[in-house]
């Protein structure tokens, strides 16, 4: 049986170990995180959500001080179309984070950031556009289009210099989204470089419907997309990702014609990763009927995570004037309507709870909406336990070294 190492992704010349680590947002899949897999040979991802936040933390920036300080005056208007960010602040982050990572890059792998169009933060083409442009001036080796279908962002950035030398890829869930994509970027002259195919085992924001999600396969859609490019004549890289979880897993796909596989759900419990320690626990205790697919995302787009996540049922006031990632074109966000319809509904209560909607900036802000892939429930298995109860937590190469090298569907256990 073959094993993952036994295949390169080839980008033009240059060669790479089949593994890219997807992005995961507000600082989870870390700088540090992806730097690994760069060394290691990989593609790591860092993701743009949030950076002005995620600045603020890691190089002691005020840029959410500063934002809370303009806007405090609104706090108690449930019109939030005042609550702008500035573009000077989201460039700086952006550029920032971006710098810093590739500075500390070594090894022969490559460093994408991942960019979320639902990020819409008040002014949805404005910020994208920066946060795109930024993101290339900063030295980034690619870029990731996630979120959203991103029809028009491939023209944001057709100006600037880099446009052509830096790998651009697309993460779609249907042959229908890629389509759409591919007409509307045409004029750019302009391929991706590679695609992701995200199936519904994934963690986070999902691109299927919340009730029909569990009808869909993401050998399937692969099995599709491969076959538009080869009636096309478009030789563009498919990279599989949602539900792979093993190196045999991974192998599968390859030997099926897929260029690399993109995987996520098993480093959320790395060393390097950004969430807690206290929240990788949860994340290894996790039974299979403690993950759900819910609607609470403002975005629109369902979410898997953790049913304990304490952002379900949180009534936390909107935290707009601070972050408003969310606020659309008009400065809206369903959650500022969910908030507002029980704090109607219960005037005298000290403390009122939201369960449909959640605020979503503040909680992933402080890591307290856990999403997840399908597989979390398995990571016990990829670990020890110790007499405590509680779980060993593993290196980012321990982990992608497993994927690389394994065969049979077996995971190796770190050292005790």
């Amino acid at each position: 049986m073959k094993r993952v190492d036994d295949f390169r992704l080839k980008f033009g010349k240059q060669e790479l170990v089949p593994i890219m680590i997807g992005g995961m947002g507000v600082d989870i899949s870390t700088a540090e995180l992806a730097l690994e897999a760069a060394r290691l040979g990989g593609v790591g991802h860092i993701s743009d959500a949030m950076l002005p936040t995620v600045s603020d933390r890691r190089y002691e920036t005020d840029f959410v001080k500063t934002k809370l300080l303009q806007f405090k005056y609104n706090i108690d208007n449930s019109d939030k179309t005042d609550v702008k960010f500035d573009l000077g602040h989201i460039a700086e982050s952006t550029r920032l984070h971006v710098s810093k990572t590739m500075e500390a890059k070594r090894g022969s792998g490559m460093i994408f950031i991942n960019c979320m169009e639902k990020l819409t933060m008040n002014a949805p083409k404005e910020t994208l556009k920066v946060r795109l442009w930024e993101a290339l001036s900063g030295g980034i080796d690619g870029v990731t289009l996630a979120a959203g279908l991103h029809l028009g962002s491939f023209a944001l950035i057709e100006d600037h210099p880099r446009f052509r030398d830096v790998k651009l890829g697309i993460i779609v869930s249907s042959l229908r989204a890629l389509q759409l994509f591919l007409r509307k970027n045409a004029r750019t002259n302009r391929l991706p470089d590679y695609i992701v195919v995200e199936g519904p085992l994934a963690g986070g924001h999902l691109g299927f419907g919340l009730d029909d999600w569990m009808k869909y396969d993401l050998r399937t859609i692969t099995n599709e997309i491969h076959q538009y490019l080869r009636d096309e004549k478009l030789d563009i890289p498919v990279i599989p990702a949602g539900g792979i979880f093993t190196g045999s897993d991974a192998a599968a796909y390859l030997e099926e014609g897929a260029a690399a596989v993109q995987v996520a759900t098993r480093f959320t419990v790395s060393k390097e990763c950004g969430l807690p320690e206290d929240v990788q626990q949860e994340y290894f205790r996790a039974s299979e009927g403690d993950i759900e697919v819910n609607a609470t995302s403002p975005t629109g787009y369902p979410m898997r995570m953790l049913k304990n996540s304490p952002s379900i049922g949180s009534g936390i006031r909107p935290g707009c004037e601070s972050y408003g990632y969310l606020l659309d074109a008009n400065g809206h966000c369903d959650y500022i309507d969910a908030y507002n319809r029980e704090v109607a509904l219960h005037p005298d209560a000290k403390k009122i709870q939201v369960f449909d909607k959640t605020c979503l900036c503040t909680h992933m802000r402080n890591f307290k909406c856990w999403t997840c892939g399908h597989y979390t429930y398995r990571l016990k298995d990829t670990t020890r336990k110790a007499a405590d109860g509680s779980y060993q937590l593993l290196t980012a190469e321990h982990i992608f070294k497993d994927y690389q090298f394994s065969t049979d569907n077996k995971i190796a256990l770190p050292e005790a």
